[in-house]
């Protein structure tokens, strides 16, 4: 039985909550209270991003402030780390806890999963001439996207920079030139050429410490070993949700899996004799991650990896990455045809990336497409990734040369704008210049890494 009085108490609740809503701008009452505008009556967007690092906060930057001016809005942010986003998601998503826009936070397991929580942005695109732009540019990014009429994720391209494969072979050519070695090309050079790291001290610190091949584990996925398959005339993808990181290829036109292919039967044997005599660590499919990042950074002054699987030297092996060079496919035989020989063909994959979503529950949908399409400019596309101009970046036409002045204080731009969390389209016309190595320039020997410049 309900008490009078209670009902009385409730009955004010609900006086003083519609009060509040309509003083303020309050979207509900003993629900979200986030205010939908501001003091002066502008609407509010709200925008999380998950970060490499909130050294400088996005809302700091001069491109962030470009696009309040072209909402006539005010955009409050909210940054997380990997970390902490990899604690927090599920059970945000699982509360229906999205924010108007995200940035990098989802992709599209996601979305299937909570569909009803997304937006269906195809409608809109009207709205944002700078995203049906992009499409017409690169109608393989909306396929990437597009489920029937629903587009509930938008892709972001880094450009043609990124049109590159995501894993590579590097070796130390400091070490190869010391012992007067030439730089292999099959599966048994690479093998003598570990070897000789073992049993030579070419680090010349006179201690056996040595990690001839140093790999992260086994799987289908990016900076493998299993990418040896390339040699065997198997062609992977493996990045992303892509077939190849679920064990699957194309054989003779038709679908095929990789764990009943006697390519992958050969790789592993391979690996496992080069484990046998000590080229590879006997731990590394076991340890923790560290273990490996000080073997390959090592201190910064003596190198100790000989030969490792990433994505750029400098990623790779931080201030010793003066030292590698990155390996073209190798051939599993001397006798195998050039032909027959692949590589990692993970273009796509590098130079796209889930992006963006907009929650079906956003407030400000007007002021949320204008956002969405200052973002998609190719000039604020720019600063997304490289940082302020003309702070970071000096711009002439269609060519923008990243400063010094990054590399003097920071790692790289991540520290300094949204970098790879970007939502934005780098079009193929511009040229990104003045980046660090560790961007580009990492592959000597063949034409499967970045082209900036």
């Amino acid at each position: 039985m309900v008490h009078t009085k209670t009902v009385k108490i409730s009955k004010a609740l609900a006086a003083i909550c519609a009060l509040a809503m309509g003083a303020a701008g309050l979207s509900a009452c003993g629900g979200s209270s986030a205010a939908t505008t501001d003091a002066n009556g502008k609407p509010i967007v709200n925008i999380s991003v998950r970060r490499n690092t909130t050294t400088v906060k996005l809302a700091n930057t001069a491109w962030a402030k470009q696009l309040e001016k072209k909402c006539n809005c005010t955009i409050k942010w909210t940054e997380i780390t990997d970390n902490a986003w990899g604690q927090q998601k599920a059970a945000k998503m699982a509360a229906g806890d999205f924010p108007d826009i995200g940035m990098s936070m989802y992709d599209k397991t996601d979305i299937s999963k909570y569909s009803s929580q997304f937006e269906n942005l195809q409608p809109y695109l009207n709205k944002m001439p700078n995203v049906k732009k992009f499409f017409k540019a690169k109608p393989i990014a909306e396929k990437m996207v597009k489920e029937g009429n629903n587009i509930q994720i938008l892709p972001s391209d880094r450009g043609k920079g990124y049109r590159v494969a995501g894993t590579h072979m590097f070796i130390n050519k400091t070490w190869l030139d010391k012992l007067g070695l030439k730089v292999p090309t099959t599966w048994d050079e690479l093998e003598n050429v570990l070897k000789a790291f073992k049993e030579k001290n070419p680090n010349g610190n006179g201690k056996a410490d040595e990690v001839p091949m140093n790999i992260r584990g086994l799987g289908f996925g990016l900076w493998s070993p299993l990418s040896l398959m390339n040699s065997t005339g198997v062609t992977t993808v493996f990045m992303g949700a892509s077939a190849s990181s679920q064990g699957y290829y194309a054989k003779n036109g038709k679908v095929a899996s990789y764990y009943t292919s006697d390519n992958l039967k050969r790789v592993l044997k391979y690996l496992n004799k080069l484990m046998s005599e000590g080229l590879i660590p006997k731990d590394a499919l076991t340890r923790d991650s560290s273990k490996y990042d000080a073997q390959t950074v090592s201190d910064g002054k003596t190198a100790i990896t000989g030969f490792a699987f990433g994505w750029s030297a400098n990623s790779e092996f931080g201030k010793l990455g003066s030292q590698y060079i990155s390996l073209p496919s190798l051939k599993e035989k001397a006798s195998t045809p050039d032909k027959d020989v692949k590589w990692d063909y993970t273009q796509n994959w590098a130079e796209f990336a889930y992006s963006l979503t907009v929650s079906k529950k956003a407030a400000n949908k007007d002021a949320i497409w204008k956002v969405i399409n200052a973002m998609y400019d190719p000039e604020v596309s720019v600063q997304q990734y490289f940082g302020d101009i003309p702070q970071y970046v000096k711009k002439s036409g269609n060519t923008y040369t990243v400063s010094d002045k990054v590399y003097e204080k920071y790692v790289d731009t991540r520290e300094i704008s949204a970098q790879d969390r970007f939502a934005g389209w780098i079009p193929d016309d511009v040229t990104i210049k003045g980046l660090h190595p560790s961007w580009s320039g990492q592959c000597l020997q063949c034409d499967c890494c970045p082209v900036l410049l």
